[in-house]
């Protein structure tokens, strides 16, 4: 699932392309907005929120999509071929005088009012490369369930937005505590710390092509993706389990040695992730 600093360069790659120009060709292909047309309209700006991308367009209205698992939006310049994928997966073309944006695979895609916009992201924590961000109030948020473990409560939106399964991971690692760990066991000067690394990490990643949390060349991970192979800092072999309540279990990756704190007694092959809500 794409994190907030893939979803911050896919919005800054759609404003660059569309924002202050005229639609010139608008397609949704989703049966409930399958008529709407947008040409004549001009593209005021596209707001990454979180997960979420918010395309807004003159008369009041905001183009909401998600991208959950595998969707993307690509960019073309007018008269190049589309490579995102089949044209079955196409779910919206947005296009002026010199860019089309393509759309694939998204999930979640709807065209509302812009004054309705809280409807679907209100939800949502501090974002961690928003104008909203408070790492106070994201902090509290995180800790209003002291007994939840802390893999799941970085990844809940609702605390704070913008943390995927990789982040998830590499934070714990960095914080020295197992995804497992209870919030409330966090010890609290890692705890005060916690919401000004996290914002580190994004905002040093939203404008690199390749996400890194380690500095080093070659090795761009702590522990995400890394199950067997050795942990960069002590070199015990990385393990990885599923984690999560049932509904949205996900890999989780650890180092046994450097992270303390409560995990699983063996590793296990993770297994397919389950849809969630974000």
């Amino acid at each position: 699932m794409p994190e907030g600093d893939t979803v911050w360069q896919a919005a800054n790659r759609l404003h660059t392309a569309l924002a202050g120009q005229v639609l010139t060709r608008s397609d949704l292909r989703v049966p409930k907005f399958a008529t709407a047309d947008l040409t004549g309209r001009t593209v005021l700006d596209v707001t990454p929120r979180g997960k979420h991308l918010l395309t807004r367009i003159e008369g009041g209205l905001t183009l909401h999509s998600h991208l959950k698992m595998d969707g993307s939006w690509k960019v073309y310049a007018n008269g190049r071929r589309w490579t995102g994928g089949p044209a079955h997966q196409i779910r919206a073309i947005l296009g002026n005088a010199d860019r089309t944006a393509v759309g694939y695979r998204l999930p979640v895609l709807e065209l509302l009012r812009t004054s309705d916009e809280d409807r679907v992201v209100g939800h949502l924590g501090p974002d961690l490369l928003g104008p909203d961000w408070t790492p106070d109030r994201a902090l509290a948020n995180l800790l209003a369930d002291p007994a939840r473990p802390l893999g799941e409560a970085l990844l809940d939106q609702r605390n704070l937005a913008g943390i995927g399964n990789v982040y998830k991971s590499e934070l714990c690692f960095l914080l020295g505590v197992t995804p497992w760990l209870p919030v409330g066991a966090l010890p609290a000067d890692r705890a005060a710390k916690l919401p000004a690394l996290a914002k580190k990490l994004l905002e040093a990643n939203r404008d690199r092509p390749v996400r890194t949390t380690t500095g080093r060349h070659g090795h761009d991970l702590f522990v995400y993706g890394r199950a067997g192979t050795h942990c960069l800092r002590c070199r015990t072999p990385v393990r990885v389990a599923n984690q999560g309540d049932g509904s949205r279990e996900r890999p989780t990756y650890w180092c046994p040695t450097c992270q303390k704190g409560p995990a699983p007694g063996t590793t296990s092959r993770p297994r397919a992730p389950h849809r969630t809500t974000n």
